[in-house]
């Protein structure tokens, strides 16, 4: 298994991140309504800086649908920012194939971070119909941060917790991210190009959470092991 940094050994940090990740993962209530598929709001960040990872995120979306089929499935709907104010969210999806021809269709493009519009949407979808979780991909924060945390705390207020990835470790992203994750009771991880296995079991950690909850990621942490054993095993103590 890959870890975020080269050599693990070298990172204990990182390993800290990772588990404080994990652990309020674990902590985090999940509402689902019985019958229903979950509903993962899936928003990155697509303004230049973000290319090479958009492409990335494309190869591995399709991680989050494999393990929540017999859940009920997973619904995702994909939102994006880049260029000047431009703001997309696509229709709801089901199928990784459906995703993955959105995201391919989306070309990264220079602008300014619209994370507080990222929020804004998944609180005006949630109060449509209840979105399970939000996970956020990206690498700085160019806005006012205590109007991004009102936000924040607003979709908390509405139980939807955020995941947010971050790549790199710009400080300011750093400490906006956090307090979302806070915010929503959810969590923040940061992730770089060497951690494509890692973030790869930890998107679809997040979606089996989404679509089943605590007790469905116990079921997956049993045959995967890796990641998610970890998460299991902090779920227990």
């Amino acid at each position: 298994m890959k870890d975020l940094r080269k050599n693990d050994a070298k990172s204990p940090s990182v390993n800290r991140d990772v588990d404080a990740f994990l652990r309020q993962v674990a902590a985090t209530p999940s509402v689902k309504a019985a019958g229903k598929p979950g509903r993962l709001l899936f928003a990155m960040d697509a303004t230049a800086s973000r290319e090479p990872t958009w492409d990335r995120a494309c190869d591995l979306q399709g991680q989050m649908f494999e393990e929540t089929a017999t859940l009920g499935g997973l619904d995702v709907q994909l939102a994006w920012y880049r260029g000047f104010r431009e703001f997309h969210a696509s229709p709801w999806v089901r199928k990784a194939t459906d995703l993955l021809a959105q995201m391919t269709g989306v070309r990264c493009l220079g602008g300014r971070t619209q994370i507080g519009r990222v929020l804004d949407h998944a609180i005006a979808e949630t109060k449509r119909e209840r979105i399970n979780a939000l996970v956020l991909v990206g690498d700085c924060m160019e806005e006012d941060i205590d109007d991004v945390c009102h936000r924040a705390g607003q979709l908390g207020l509405l139980g939807v917790p955020a995941f947010v990835f971050q790549e790199g470790r710009d400080p300011v992203a750093e400490t906006a991210f956090r307090q979302i994750a806070q915010l929503t009771r959810g969590a923040w991880c940061p992730f770089d190009h060497n951690s494509a296995q890692q973030l790869r079991e930890l998107l679809r950690a997040v979606a089996v959470f989404a679509a089943g909850g605590r007790r469905a990621l116990a079921d997956h942490s049993k045959r995967h092991g890796g990641l998610a054993l970890r998460l299991t095993h902090q779920i227990g103590n």
